[in-house]
């Protein structure tokens, strides 16, 4: 579900995907504003773990070379699971674990497909996505995490729809 979210292209780049960053520019470019972004995975944990959140040139430029540094350094799987282990979720969640025990109670080992695109969905705009704050446009996200899921090949077309129609059960975290 982050895979598909985030950086479908993740284990076929070496840190930086210039198809997106082109993608994301040309189409920043039509809107006059900042509508998409180009950053894999790698990028973004460069800039979580190692850099301010700025907004400049040189920013962007040092998280470039700090991911292309940790795809020689850090496998695939290891760079994910410092994604997954860092991102915050809403509801004062960092980190997979965390935030499938604040929405649904259970460890990540049992969440289903849903389960799991809804959280994938989060990390773009916690607050704006958030399943107890705005459900509607949590459900929203959810479906597109679902559909870009089946658009390339994690899921049929079949289960993202059954997903879609499967209500959620989330809780809002105690003590929040």
């Amino acid at each position: 579900a982050f895979l598909a979210a985030e950086d479908d292209q993740f284990y076929q780049h070496g840190g930086i995907n210039y198809v997106a960053i082109m993608r994301a520019t040309i189409a920043n470019l039509r809107a006059g504003r900042s509508v998409q972004g180009g950053s894999t995975i790698t990028q973004q944990v460069a800039k979580t773990l190692l850099l301010s959140s700025e907004k400049t040139f040189g920013r962007k430029a040092r998280e470039a070379m700090l991911a292309m540094q940790m795809e020689e350094n850090l496998s695939k799987d290891d760079i994910l699971y410092l994604y997954l282990n860092q991102i915050f979720f809403g509801a004062k969640a960092y980190g997979i674990e965390v935030a499938t025990q604040t929405y649904f109670r259970k460890p990540v080992s049992q969440i289903t497909v849903g389960e799991a695109a809804l959280l994938a969905g989060l990390p773009k705009a916690p607050s704006d996505y958030s399943p107890t704050r705005n459900p509607e446009r949590a459900k929203e996200r959810q479906r597109y995490v679902l559909h870009r899921m089946a658009e390339v090949g994690y899921i049929t077309r079949e289960e993202a729809e059954k997903s879609i129609n499967e209500p959620l059960k989330v809780y809002l975290r105690e003590n929040y």
